[in-house]
């Protein structure tokens, strides 16, 4: 039987799967194809110069050992680096290497491996912010945990589905999972939170966290130096990829573009994506509608405003954490008057805490109406849907049982149409959401108040006026 470059290579291979981890295995030597063998010299097919020098940090050894077994103490073993398609397309390889790569492909790629005493000093060329040479750190907050996430009937599907999540990554149709809801309620957490298990369960897995931000800021430095290419498949390596603020890929172009085949690619290859934003895929604007399609494949989870039980909940949990003891009485008063979101509502409790320790005053209800007031004085309202009903009822002298009722009377339909406009506008609240908490209506119904409400606004003198005087109450 002859020895050919395939037959060598294939049984390196079994060498080589007997003494590493399955998971890596198939990530760093199943793509590996065998092109050649000259004399002593094989020579394999890489897909970047990232994965070369990854395989020459991590596993010359092994290699070395592998290849001396099969060729004797003279192999040698030649790299060649075929480009990957960023687009996922499998290009049959050629002898001909492009005169951009011959350089990458027929000077540092050559090894000889009888005469390495030492292992190679490389370094990535795509180094990421934060993760020291190849090394892929997870970049997750081990304090952000499912314990101190505590569940309410604001949380409990994205919290439920967080947990399915981190039990089976890329085995739920939970792929991806969306978090979305406002600011402060703990879309970032919830993320963390599921790393965080995944790491625990599962270590050999690969995860990583980053914000829809860096991720923009290192694909333009990939196009700048050059190594886009180097950039798509590291991320392409990721088993559990956690992009925070996707919203912020919004107008551009050249990361969506990039993020959609990176997604592809995961995607089909059984590896879980876990996104959060601050708006649900149909509310999001300058992304494109492949990519929308994607974010629907799996499940849309919202957060939302967290109810009085909860944010007490909260606030004795937090305490807990702390070591420190607080009247109920307390808890329920900040608990009653804070109620935007959950970093709000712990910035509170800590200022309190902080008030009481610094001036050597004993935590009091008093003190608390203090602090309360000052620190919601000293905060930026975030308007809330209840806040704009009770406004839009106001304004118009009627109750809220009147503007959420189903009659069709003009006047009510016209001031519940204001209210769907105005928390579409100031909140980012889902048109499903909006909906609901607005007269139990559906997604349709938000969308047609809010076209009404631009039309009247061009048209009719009057009604110009009800908007004008309300917005000014949102944002004085």
């Amino acid at each position: 039987m002859s020895v050919t470059a395939q037959s060598v290579w294939e049984n390196c291979l079994l060498f080589i799967k007997d003494n590493i981890n399955p998971q890596a295995f198939k990530t760093w030597f199943l793509p590996i194809v065998a092109v050649k063998l000259t004399d002593n010299a094989l020579s394999i097919q890489v897909p970047s110069k990232f994965f070369y020098e990854w395989l020459e940090e991590h596993y010359v050894k092994i290699l070395k050992i592998a290849l001396t077994k099969e060729l004797g103490e003279n192999a040698r073993l030649v790299y060649v680096i075929r480009m990957e398609n960023t687009y996922g397309n499998k290009q049959p390889f050629t002898e001909k290497i492009p005169s951009s790569q011959r350089q990458h492909a027929m000077q540092p790629q050559e090894v000889e491996m009888a005469v390495r005493n030492k292992d190679p000093e490389l370094r990535n060329p795509f180094v990421i912010p934060g993760i020291r040479n190849l090394k892929i750190e997870s970049q997750l907050n081990p304090t952000y945990n499912f314990e101190n996430f505590l569940e309410g009937d604001s949380n409990r599907l994205a919290r439920s589905a967080g947990i399915a999540v981190a039990n089976k990554p890329g085995g739920t149709s939970f792929n991806p999972l969306l978090i979305f809801g406002g600011v402060g309620l703990g879309k970032t957490h919830l993320a963390h939170a599921i790393g965080v298990q995944i790491k625990d369960k599962y270590p050999e897995k690969t995860v990583l966290y980053i914000s829809a931000e860096k991720f923009t800021q290192q694909y333009i430095e990939s196009v700048r130096k050059n190594t886009r290419n180097d950039f798509v498949h590291f991320y392409q390596i990721i088993d559990v990829l956690i992009l925070d603020d996707v919203q912020f890929l919004s107008g551009k172009a050249g990361t969506q573009d990039v993020f959609f085949h990176i997604f592809n690619h995961l995607h089909q290859n059984g590896k879980q994506i876990i996104l959060t934003s601050d708006k649900a895929p149909v509310d999001m604007q300058d992304i494109e509608q492949r990519l929308l399609s994607r974010f629907k494949w799996g499940l849309s989870a919202e957060l939302m405003t967290p109810d009085f039980d909860t944010r007490v909940s909260i606030l004795q949990n937090k305490l807990y954490r702390d070591g420190v003891e607080m009247n109920d009485d307390i808890i329920e008063y900040v608990a009653k008057h804070i109620k935007s979101n959950i970093r709000e509502l712990e910035g509170a409790i800590i200022s309190l805490i902080a008030q009481s320790s610094f001036n050597k005053r004993e935590v009091t209800l008093e003190l608390a109406k203090q602090v309360v007031e000052k620190f919601v004085k000293n905060t930026k309202r975030e308007i809330s849907i209840d806040y704009i009903q009770k406004a839009v009822c106001d304004y118009f002298q009627m109750d809220l049982e009147t503007l959420l009722s189903k009659t069709r009377r003009r006047h009510i339909v016209q001031a519940r149409q204001l209210a769907m406009f105005f928390a579409k506008k100031y909140t980012k609240t889902s048109l499903a959401s909006i909906g609901s908490q607005i007269g139990d209506r559906d997604h349709a119904t938000v969308l047609h108040a809010c076209k009404t409400v631009d039309n009247l606004y061009t048209t009719d003198k009057q009604f110009r006026k009800y908007v004008d005087d309300l917005n000014n109450k949102f944002t004085f």
